[in-house]
């Protein structure tokens, strides 16, 4: 099978290459999925480069321990290991394979048949791909986190990714009323999922206009907590859910201490995969929410394509298709 490889970390468009591998054979409790499509995120960005340093203490210290990229998959089961009970062979399936050892970034894949959802009939394979990842990381802060509620005013920062462009439809779907963040590139994009306010970070800054928000859905952490806080409304709520470590660890320390001293809170998501598959089902069924697919591109294309979401230059998420 042919699948997106790399061996030492380095700029993608260097060190990943496009080669025929050994196809792989799933394990008793493993399916092998036919991979359709899969996207692009942070974890690849950050596995192909060895970067931040968490990344080559848990993925490998000198070279990488897992060879080919890619978390969201969707695609169709081929096989099934013995111990497989809830999947058969013709499923087609979805889901955030991170857990699994990555892997998405190639014709077949082996994992664990948990990792794994049924795809509506009504989604597309690229649609499938856009999902797992990024709707489970807005659900999880919204909900989970942020706790949220019908008539609240809720700002995203870093609005026009995969977080962004599905949070918003899921908050839409709950009565909020919402402001992004991003680039003046990405603002009609943003506007015509549901944003109902846009800012153009080059030329406002949003910590300085005096509005305030109840609850705010943070991807890029690119600020001071004191300057997330000054915009929060009373017993408002900040939540995290990526950024450089430097900030994120400034997050955990000094939230903790606000959370214990103040009204407002700071929360952090730790994602966890898959787990509210189901209720973006339910979303996606009923019409209220669609991903923005920047793409597709073609599994060769994946070096340039990883290239081009580290620029954060990308609308919505940006999808492969394999194939």
């Amino acid at each position: 099978m042919k699948a997106i490889v790399f061996t030492e970390y380095g700029p993608p468009d260097v060190v990943l290459k496009l080669k025929d591998v050994e196809k792989p054979v799933p394990k008793d409790d493993e399916v092998l999925i036919r991979v359709h499509a899969a996207s692009v995120n942070d974890w690849d960005w950050n596995l192909v480069r060895g970067k931040p340093l968490y990344i080559q203490l848990f993925c490998g210290l000198f070279k990488p321990k897992i060879n080919i990229p890619g978390v969201d998959i969707a695609g169709e089961v081929e096989a099934i290991g013995e111990n497989v009970k809830r999947l058969k062979p013709g499923d087609k399936v979805y889901g955030d394979i991170s857990e699994c050892g990555f892997g998405g970034f190639a014709e077949y894949v082996c994992v664990h048949e948990k990792a794994l959802a049924l795809k509506p009939e009504s989604m597309s394979f690229e649609q499938a791909a856009a999902i797992p990842h990024a709707a489970m990381l807005a659900v999880q802060g919204l909900h989970d986190k942020g706790d949220i509620r019908s008539g609240q005013k809720i700002l995203f920062n870093g609005a026009g990714g995969g977080v962004g462009t599905l949070g918003v439809q899921i908050a839409k779907s709950i009565g909020a009323d919402i402001t992004g963040v991003d680039s003046s590139e990405k603002l009609e994009m943003m506007r015509s999922v549901g944003f109902d306010h846009t800012i153009d970070y080059e030329k406002e800054d949003f910590t300085k206009t005096g509005k305030h928000y109840d609850l705010i859905l943070d991807t890029k952490t690119n600020r001071s907590v004191f300057d997330y806080i000054r915009v929060l409304s009373p017993k408002g709520t900040y939540v995290t859910v990526g950024g450089t470590t430097a900030r994120l660890l400034e997050v955990f320390i000094l939230g903790w201490i606000i959370n214990k001293l103040g009204n407002k809170k700071i929360r952090i998501v730790a994602l966890k995969p898959n787990k509210d598959l189901d209720y973006i089902n339910e979303l996606f069924k009923a019409g209220k929410i669609k991903p923005v697919i920047d793409g597709p591109y073609e599994l060769s294309e994946v070096p340039a394509a990883i290239e081009y979401f580290g620029s954060g230059n990308h609308k919505g998420k940006v999808i492969i298709t394999v194939g």
